[in-house]
């Protein structure tokens, strides 16, 4: 049984995206807040690249949200999306 790296950055990406919204912070606010580029958001929140634990820690830190945060229910999803593979 194998975890798919992208189903790993994708779920990352949702996550940052969807704690982004709840914010009601947009990809620009986010992108200067955490002193990163707007296109890195953009590629990190559609799943694109496997981005750095530093960016991560970065984005986190910006959104003053505890790095866990952005990994919650990773086991499940990534559990379900194996098990749909079996199928």
């Amino acid at each position: 049984m194998s975890i798919d790296k992208k189903n790993v950055q994708c779920f990352l990406g949702t996550s940052i995206r969807n704690l982004r919204i709840k914010k009601g912070w947009t990809m620009e606010k986010t992108a200067f807040e955490s002193e990163m580029e707007y296109i890195q958001i953009s590629r990190i929140e559609l799943g694109k690249i496997n981005t750095t634990v530093y960016q991560v820690y970065k984005l986190a830190k910006a959104m003053d949200t505890e790095i866990t945060e952005f990994f919650v229910g990773i086991h499940d999803t990534l559990d379900q999306s194996l098990n749909d593979k079996k199928e």
